[in-house]
């Protein structure tokens, strides 16, 4: 059977004994740019979910800022937060954008940490059984009651 097989493949023309050696390598080819675009298609989401995360932590540590301590304030005791108050501004903002998180108040009422929690569905890493990137974003705010300080 092997020499038959020699046989006719010596009968070929020359041009005709490489037909089909590029096809392996256009395969291969196209499979490697299908990776890369891959990467570049659910890299470049999972940048801008981790944007959108952090952006989100950001307004909603603005908005939790806001919720002074009013009492303290009037008494000039202390200028603070009000933890409550700050913590469900943080949570509405958050609520509002459609993402979840959680806000924290340290430093004694002077300052929130707001924490954020998104995922982004991947297109092309689906293949490969990576369906979703899950990214978080934070931010912190401090109250400033002086200039400068």
């Amino acid at each position: 059977m092997t020499s038959l097989l020699k046989r006719s493949a010596a009968r070929l023309h020359p041009d005709e004994r490489d037909r089909g050696s590029m096809s392996l390598f256009f395969a291969l080819t196209a499979v490697a740019l299908l990776m890369v675009m891959g990467l570049l298609v659910d890299g470049g989401g999972a940048l801008n979910a981790a944007n959108r995360a952090t952006s989100a932590a950001q307004e909603a540590a603005r908005a939790a800022g806001q919720q002074l301590d009013v009492a303290q304030a009037v008494e000039g005791s202390a200028i603070t937060l009000d933890p409550d108050a700050a913590v469900a501004a943080a949570q509405d903002y958050l609520a509002a954008v459609g993402l979840q998180g959680s806000a924290e108040i340290t430093d004694d009422g002077r300052s929130l940490t707001v924490n954020v929690r998104d995922s982004y569905t991947t297109y092309f890493a689906q293949f490969v059984g990576v369906g979703t990137i899950s990214v978080t974003g934070t931010a912190t705010a401090h109250l400033q009651t002086q200039a400068g300080g």
